[in-house]
């Protein structure tokens, strides 16, 4: 009964999107700016990139809301755009300024040190370490056990194959328990 009224909400919020109700898309963006921003942070985006992409990705939904067809949840279609608009502007970024290098490098140490003091008996401690991995890796945990999407939604989201999306969550998992050590195993 619930999941029948989250998508009688869904399917009406959709129809007011439709019909151009201003109120509706300031629910939409409402509703999914955290999980839109989320994404944009996690592939390495700054404050103000991320911004721009999410204002970009609401837009694009919006404008295709009319070619959404249900196949997806809602929120799996928002993340998909959300994700190909991040990656479309990186590889914009890095063929422009050819600053791969440098970005990866700042990433990293902007990780490091939002890690540094934290406490051992935090879960944030992991979220912190899956800023670590690979991007790949990193989408896969996040949007599997963070947003828990499917492994389909996950693979549809990151335009893979549900055997590669595997894969990236199977080499997360490892690498996580490298970076964690014995603090992993008490959050199984």
């Amino acid at each position: 009964m619930a999941d029948n009224t989250g998508q009688n909400r869904q399917a009406d919020l959709i129809r007011r999107l439709r019909s151009g109700d201003r109120r509706a898309f300031a629910e939409f963006v409402e509703k999914y700016q955290q999980q839109v921003f989320m994404c944009c942070r996690l592939l390495g985006l700054g404050e103000n990139e991320t911004e721009d992409i999410a204002s970009e990705t609401f837009l694009a939904a919006y404008q295709g809301l009319n070619k959404y067809i249900g196949r997806a949840k809602l929120s799996t279609w928002l993340w998909k755009i959300a994700y190909n608009k991040a990656i479309s502007h990186i590889r914009q970024k890095i063929h422009r300024q050819k600053l791969q290098e440098k970005l990866q490098n700042q990433y990293t140490q902007e990780h490091e040190i939002a890690h540094w003091g934290k406490s051992d008996g935090n879960p944030e401690i992991v979220w912190d370490a899956v800023k670590k991995l690979p991007q790949d890796q990193a989408m896969a945990v996040v949007l599997y056990y963070r947003q828990e999407k499917s492994i389909k939604e996950v693979a549809d989201i990151m335009k893979k194959r549900q055997n590669t999306v595997k894969v990236y969550l199977f080499r997360g998992r490892q690498r996580l328990k490298e970076l964690l050590g014995d603090k992993i195993e008490r959050l199984y």
